[in-house]
């Protein structure tokens, strides 16, 4: 499974997963042009795209696919509210067989991915994060929730790769220019995920399994990208859990430009490794 964050921060987001046979998007907040730039950097283009999931209406994750869905027509997986309020927006006339409704928790198939839909604390129609499978790889997506409980733990435990949201630095956002309504949206439960809270969240999620930690969906005005990578490291180091942030790979997704795809692998090569310990420590 091939993973590549094509955008992802307050000003447009746009995620291409996929493997050898089938290719998605999640969300196109950003530009056709965009999307089909991210796109050739792993040697497609949006007519290889098989579907779109989108996880809420809101502009910096919508405002690309109506353009888009008027040129190629590409199926649309949302929840019922979602696709009820991109239908409210003002993308223009798509077609209207695009549309297919995603019931959360409920696992559905686009070619070789098995996908199911996670519901979110957003303050949007009936938002959701999205986990992917294939070939017993497993990638979740998760922005745009103000809170997680058990619920979001469970649903994507056991992911070798995530795109996590690390929006605000709280001290940033709570001294920033913002007025005092929006600051109080984005720090409710129905807001956005701090880096402290992202750091708690990704130590309740580790584990073996675990290959790579994408933070996404920064705030290009409440945070900066060293700083929500730091604080998730200091809060994953200071939980006193068996794991560290040395144990696996922590880095930033691009906020408006694409990033190195990350091929998600079984880990063999720790298994190997695991096995010629044992053979060197037998042989002493």
């Amino acid at each position: 499974m091939r993973v590549m964050t094509i955008a992802s921060g307050s000003s447009g987001n746009c995620i291409y997963v996929g493997d050898d046979d089938t290719h998605i998007l999640i969300d196109t907040g950003i530009s056709r042009k965009k999307v089909e730039e991210g796109l050739n950097k792993l040697e497609l283009s949006i007519p290889d795209i098989d579907a779109i999931l989108v996880t809420h209406e809101h502009s910096d994750h919508i405002s690309g696919l109506g353009v888009v869905e008027r040129k190629s027509a590409i199926p649309v997986y949302a929840t019922w509210g979602t696709i009820s309020g991109i239908k409210n927006t003002n993308l223009g006339r798509m077609p209207e067989d695009i549309y297919n409704v995603v019931e959360c928790d409920q696992e559905f198939s686009v070619g070789t991915l098995k996908v199911r839909a996670v519901a979110t604390s957003h303050d949007a129609l009936r938002p959701c994060a999205f986990r992917v499978e294939a070939q017993n790889k497993a990638f979740g997506l998760v922005t745009d929730l103000g809170v997680y409980d058990d619920y979001i733990v469970d649903s994507f435990a056991g992911v070798n790769c995530m795109v996590l949201e690390a929006n605000h630095d709280i001290r940033m956002l709570e001294t920033g220019p913002y007025p005092y309504p929006l600051k109080q949206r984005i720090l409710g439960e129905k807001g956005h995920l701090s880096n402290e809270a992202a750091g708690h969240l990704i130590d309740r999620l580790l584990g073996n399994q675990v290959q790579e930690i994408l933070l996404g969906h920064l705030s290009k005005e409440n945070n900066y990208p060293d700083l929500a990578y730091q604080t998730v490291k200091s809060e994953i180091d200071m939980s006193g859990s068996e794991y560290k942030s040395g144990d696996f790979k922590i880095s930033v997704a691009g906020r408006d430009k694409p990033e190195p795809y990350y091929h998600i692998v079984i880990s063999a090569v720790k298994l190997i490794l695991i096995m010629l310990y044992i053979i060197l420590y037998i042989i002493k």
